[in-house]
């Protein structure tokens, strides 16, 4: 991975400090920014979100990256809300997202013995072939906090089960998005990281 520039996207998330230094333990600095022209040069992208959907757009917005990160053609991987933001609009305050994926987030139906959010550990489930899941194994576990979720589609490459099946992993052409968090879901976590920063 020596040649790999990462830029992370200063979304205002708090999982940010916990991702960079999950990209730390794999031996790669990260370049956390909103300055478009960083995007653009770096080899690959991560969008983390932590929060709202509708927060998450507004400070996109205002920090002027919409437009470039719809524009970037180098690997793009969505985190939680961020995997949330690459689709075209969200349940959650109806807002218009990136719409670099085709599809709405919707929220998880509240069930007495299903809490919303959906918090914890779950399997992933899956028989794709995809770079990004080298190495990890159907049945793996990875940790989830989330209300709302992509429903199985096209794209889904991966799934999880919270009353019904949900799109832990999508993927189309060089944009990648994970419901759960990697940065903390230890081996497995680490490993889609990595597997992540060699594509």
């Amino acid at each position: 991975m020596p040649a790999t520039r990462l830029a992370i996207i200063d979304s205002g998330g708090a999982n940010i400090a916990s991702l960079q230094f999950a990209i730390e333990r794999l031996g790669l600095p990260s370049d956390l920014t909103t300055d478009p022209a960083r995007l653009h040069d770096a080899s690959h992208v991560i969008l983390p979100g932590v929060g709202a959907a509708a927060d998450c757009m507004s400070r996109l917005e205002k920090a002027d990256l919409v437009d470039t990160i719809r524009a970037l053609t180098q690997p793009v991987l969505g985190i939680c809300v961020g995997m949330q933001l690459l689709f075209d609009s969200s349940e959650e305050g109806n807002v218009p997202c990136l719409g670099m994926l085709p599809g709405r987030v919707q929220r998880f139906a509240n069930r007495a013995d299903l809490p919303v959010p959906h918090m914890g550990w779950n399997q992933l489930e899956f028989d794709a072939s995809s770079p990004l899941l080298q190495d990890i194994a159907s049945g793996d576990y990875v940790y989830f906090v989330h209300s709302y979720a992509v429903p199985v589609n096209d794209l889904t490459i991966a799934a999880s089960q919270y009353g019904h099946a949900f799109s832990a992993i999508v993927q189309r052409g060089n944009v990648y998005g994970v419901q759960f968090h990697p940065e903390r879901s230890a081996r497995i976590g680490a490993q889609l990281l990595r597997n992540f920063l060699r594509l």
